[in-house]
């Protein structure tokens, strides 16, 4: 059942207009309260944003790969504080995933926005533009932000003989053979 939901799971960058079921996301948040964290810290905090106005400035968090943001009718700003867990980013990661498997679970699409990293503007870091608009503490890091909402494009599951099998290596690195 998870092979099967991996290998179909997509980023999907159109959706339709149509608002997603409040019961959908309060499962998609509680599958992301679910995901592993490093010692159980949970250093990581969700804001789940509906509001058009709030997601058209969202999509403007970075110059490129966030446009389509303001086309959703839903995101989950996955943000962490750093004080709580030195892996954070791995835990951030982590619920940025179960958050995606569990759109597609529903018949949701969604789509991963790196904001950690990035720049909104020359002077301006994605985060702290994230960070303003939110009013989120200081010392938070914002890791991604999950666009979701009803597929409004169709994409085919990867074939699996375009998987890059070399990827794998046995007992050491170069060896092929199991």
């Amino acid at each position: 059942m998870f092979l099967d939901l991996a290998s179909k799971r997509r980023s999907i960058r159109k959706f339709q207009d149509k608002d997603v079921e409040q019961e959908k996301l309060d499962r998609i948040l509680e599958a992301a309260l679910r995901s592993p964290s490093s010692m159980d810290r949970k250093p990581w905090e969700f804001i789940l944003v509906r509001n058009r106005e709030l997601l058209a400035k969202l999509a403007e968090a970075k110059p490129h790969g966030s446009a389509f943001l303001k086309n959703a009718p839903a995101a989950v700003v996955v943000c962490a504080d750093p004080s709580r867990c030195d892996v954070w980013i791995e835990d951030a990661s982590i619920a940025s995933i179960y958050i995606l498997l569990a759109a597609e679970s529903l018949g949701l699409g969604g789509c991963w926005i790196q904001i950690r990293e990035r720049m909104h503007d020359p002077n301006t870091t994605s985060k702290a533009y994230v960070a303003e608009l939110l009013g989120l503490p200081d010392g938070f890091e914002v890791e991604s932000i999950v666009a979701l909402g009803y597929p409004g494009e169709k994409k085919d599951p990867h074939p699996k003989e375009s998987l890059d099998y070399q990827k794998i290596h046995f007992e050491k690195y170069g060896s092929r053979n199991a």
